[in-house]
């Protein structure tokens, strides 16, 4: 039976001016497990807005341009 995947490191928060990029990273006890980034009940799709990386257990989230409403 497979080991489920956890959280090696969690997220932390993060503060950037408006306008800049905002970074959240995280850390996985699994290389290449997929991911889900979600802002309440929404998935967030890689667009102009979001950027999603994962290379092995670490994954990243750029979010650019970040504005007041992306707390």
């Amino acid at each position: 039976q497979a080991l489920p995947v956890l959280f090696k490191h969690w997220l932390k928060n993060e503060e950037v001016e408006e306008g800049d990029t905002a970074v959240l990273r995280c850390e996985l006890t699994k290389p290449d497990a997929p991911v889900e980034w979600r802002k309440g009940d929404t998935v967030l799709q890689a667009s102009d807005k979001y950027e999603i990386h994962q290379e092995g257990t670490r994954v990243e989230l750029f979010i650019y341009d970040a504005e007041a409403q992306d707390a």
